[in-house]
């Protein structure tokens, strides 16, 4: 198949109209849709018409879910706990039922762990608990409060 001029011309007609590569190929005949989408590219064609809404496609939209927002009750930490000895919970001190949060420099003497009473199946407390795993939106929503 040769582009003739009146081939040509349909061709930039269709596609002034707003016709898919696809559509003028079969329109044209003889003649693919990349044959129309390479000859269109060496015509330098652009800005084509749109096709008219009864001629589209429906889009079919998805209604958005609302999202609510997370109610959740304020972190409480308490302090570290003080063992029988007067000192804090340590590497060396630290059991498996108490809490691991780690608070200060692990470089200095002073650092130590929580040692309150972890919660079951958790290596931390009630409020290192909560403070380590936060729902995403929970965190989202008191960076955005902190940035105002």
């Amino acid at each position: 198949m040769s582009w003739t001029d009146d081939r040509v011309d349909e061709l930039k007609k269709l596609w002034a109209e707003g016709l898919s590569a696809s559509q003028i190929a079969r329109q044209l005949g003889g003649v693919t849709r990349n044959a129309v989408i390479g000859k269109v590219h060496r015509l330098g064609l652009s800005g084509r018409g749109s096709p008219s809404r009864s001629d589209r496609p429906k889009r079919i939209t998805m209604p958005k879910p609302q999202v609510k927002p997370v109610m959740t009750k304020p972190i409480v930490v308490e302090e570290p706990v003080i063992l029988e000895n007067g000192d804090y919970a340590t590497v060396m001190t630290v059991t498996d039922s108490m809490c691991k949060w780690p608070i200060g420099d692990p470089t200095q003497p002073d650092f130590r762990f929580c040692g309150r009473p972890s919660n079951t199946g958790s290596p931390y407390c009630e409020g290192h608990e909560r403070m380590a795993f936060q729902p995403a939106q929970a965190r989202r929503e008191r960076k955005r409060t902190r940035i105002l």
